[in-house]
């Protein structure tokens, strides 16, 4: 992992993006100003782990890039429990209740930006909007993990897979939705075995679903592959 001292004017536009994409824009510019002002910028390759079971607090920043959270087994297993991409805040828990049994995992390589959380941590008990924010953003991430409960428990193996691949698909320059996952870890995203989840992508695929793509599977009807999980099956038509 490597770091740099952070711009986030529009000489940055990357980093002034993805701020503007989160709930960091909705601060009043001194205040999202002091809660920046220690933040610096990481590049972490895919397959790194940003944090780790009850690591001290941590937020942070998608810039760019794919980020996972799941939660381990003592026998080595995973589940993944949420996901983040561009714009989108991770770790706000932690700074309000401290350190969380949970580990962030780079999907794709990506650039984040570390924000400090004793700042954040200081600014949200004075600060009314702070507050306002991380009590947002825990909530956000209390509803994405009662649905992802929801999949894992209801939902059958298809259910859950159709989930993550559409949880995992990134749009392409050719206007592609591409989930650069192997079917290994699809397996461990979804708790279950490799040859299970091949026999599902295969039947994913035999309807039009999914199609093989590098470096993964392509979604090739988004909305019916929603109608494949256990939240678009229960949904009102």
């Amino acid at each position: 992992m490597t770091s740099t001292d952070a711009s986030f004017g529009a000489a940055d536009s990357a980093v002034a993006r993805a701020i503007a994409a989160s709930s960091l824009a909705g601060l009043p510019l001194p205040l999202r100003r002091r809660v920046l002002a220690d933040a610096f910028l990481a590049d972490v390759p895919a397959g790194s782990t940003i944090y780790r079971d009850e690591d001290d607090p941590r937020c942070l920043l998608v810039v760019a890039g794919l980020v996972r959270v799941v939660v381990s087994a003592p026998d080595g297993r995973t589940l993944t429990v949420a996901y983040a991409r561009t714009g989108e805040l991770l770790g706000a828990a932690t700074v309000v209740v401290g350190p969380a049994p949970v580990s962030a995992q780079m999907v794709t390589d990506a650039q984040l930006l570390l924000l400090s959380a004793r700042t954040l941590a200081a600014l949200g008990q004075t600060e009314p909007t702070v507050g306002w924010m991380l009590a947002r953003d825990v909530a956000r991430r209390l509803y994405d993990t009662i649905d992802a409960v929801a999949d894992t428990s209801f939902g059958s193996l298809r259910q859950r897979v159709a989930r993550h691949l559409l949880d995992l698909a990134i749009a392409q320059p050719d206007g592609r939705l591409v989930a650069a996952v192997t079917q290994q870890a699809l397996a461990e995203a979804v708790g279950s075995a490799r040859p299970a989840v091949a026999r599902v992508v295969a039947e994913l695929r035999a309807l039009g679903l999914v199609a093989t793509a590098a470096p993964g599977l392509a979604i090739r009807d988004a909305e019916g592959l929603h109608d494949q999980t256990w939240s678009g099956s229960v949904s009102p038509r």
